[in-house]
């Protein structure tokens, strides 16, 4: 099972590009699960989800058996990993378990920054880590090269931890190419390969993400994809360039040259990402 889908739904400047006119709130996610069996939820980053809303989706997307949410986890846990975020575990899981439970939560994302290496401490806190979320499919993202090592893959495989591949710029000593699979599905973010503004210091903290993948950039991709899917029973492809919708229209451009999918677009959006047209 191959699922293609975006990074989050609720964007503004989506708005006349995504979503027609009038289509706001919960209905926008009920307008891409027409196109998508899968999108990656963001909000779970930088706060707790309540159990009510996290009913709310489950309820928007159970006309559709096959989709899947995949979720990030608290940036307490990722990005701060403080005792102060520990206290915070009851407060996290509550909205991801029912999500769980409804069988709609196909992975729930630990992204750590560029600042996480490959250290002993790190080691240790990512076994913490999955003995306190024990109960939830847990995948890994890291972005620095010192992971990219081979005893870095059995040691996930071993805590049953799922590898997070990416593409992003290789910029600095960013982590390259990977085609692993550790756990028990696969897992691909695609970040764009902005690498002019990745590092930069910008008002604007989404520039880094603002990218349009070319046709034969989606070629390399969709090969990439092949290979990964090639290793595990469920394959998760995020792309997580979001601005002006862009990550909306390669991940439909990637379902055509995998899976063959062309549901019926939004003339907005076909207006604003010409090749779709010819999907």
């Amino acid at each position: 099972m191959i699922r293609i889908g975006p990074a989050g739904w609720d964007y503004q400047d989506w708005q006349g590009v995504v979503y027609p006119p009038r289509v706001q709130g919960t209905d926008r996610l009920a307008f891409l699960i027409r196109l998508f069996p899968v999108i990656e939820i963001n909000v779970t980053f930088y706060r707790p989800i309540s159990a009510t809303l996290a009913r709310r989706w489950a309820e928007t997307v159970s006309e559709r058996p096959d989709f899947r949410f995949t979720a990030k986890l608290f940036r307490g846990f990722t990005h701060e990993r403080t005792a102060a975020a520990w206290r915070e575990e009851a407060s996290v899981k509550a909205g991801l378990e029912h999500l769980l439970a409804a069988g709609k939560l196909g992975a729930l994302l630990a992204q750590f920054p560029y600042s996480f290496h490959h250290t002993a401490n790190n080691l240790a806190y990512l076994v913490a880590l999955r003995e306190r979320f024990g109960e939830f499919p847990l995948a890994v993202e890291v972005r620095h090269r010192s992971w990219q090592q081979t005893a870095v893959r059995q040691f996930l495989a071993d805590l049953g931890l799922a590898f997070c591949n990416i593409d992003q710029p290789q910029v600095s000593y960013a982590l390259g190419e990977t085609d692993w699979v550790s756990g028990e599905f696969a897992y691909l973010r695609l970040h764009g390969r902005n690498r002019q503004a990745w590092f930069a210091h910008m008002d604007d903290p989404t520039a880094r993400y603002n990218y349009y993948y070319s046709a034969h950039e989606m070629d390399e991709v969709a090969e990439r994809a092949r290979r990964l899917a090639e290793q595990a029973a469920e394959t998760y492809l995020i792309f997580n360039n979001h601005p002006q919708g862009q990550g909306v229209a390669n991940a439909l451009e990637l379902q055509q040259r995998l899976i063959e999918e062309r549901p019926v677009l939004p003339e907005c959006l076909k207006k604003a990402f010409p090749r779709l047209a010819y999907l």
